[in-house]
């Protein structure tokens, strides 16, 4: 099945709480397979990047320009919990297990990868 990031983004969309859960990762993967593309669960949101790459997502360089289906892997920070954070661009907003305000889930993560899929494969 090709990838479809429209169902992916749908699929986000539908599902957002109001606020975080912690699930960031689990609702972003499950977003992905509504969008045809099986990733490896991890146990910790910082570890996606790998497991994205492997089903044929691309590493995005920096200043790239963001489309929906997008998805970003942050590594955590000192002080921070430890587990990093994954969310997915709508063409609009990001989204995770909430509507994010930006990118970023607080003020510590900074370190990240953007990862895009192409249409085709």
């Amino acid at each position: 099945m090709s990838w479809n990031k429209d169902a992916a983004v749908s699929y986000l969309r539908s599902h957002a709480l109001g606020r975080s859960h912690s699930e960031c990762a689990k609702f972003t993967r499950l977003a992905i397979l509504a969008g045809g593309v099986k990733v490896a669960n991890t146990d910790y949101a910082k570890d996606y990047g790998v497991e994205l790459l492997r089903a044929g997502f691309s590493e995005l360089p920096p200043g790239s320009t963001l489309i929906a289906g997008d998805v970003a892997v942050i590594q955590p920070y000192p002080g921070g919990n430890g587990i990093g954070h994954m969310t997915m661009y709508d063409g609009t907003q990001w989204i995770s297990d909430f509507v994010q305000k930006s990118m970023y889930p607080g003020p510590g993560y900074r370190k990240m990868a953007l990862l895009n899929k192409s249409d085709f494969g």
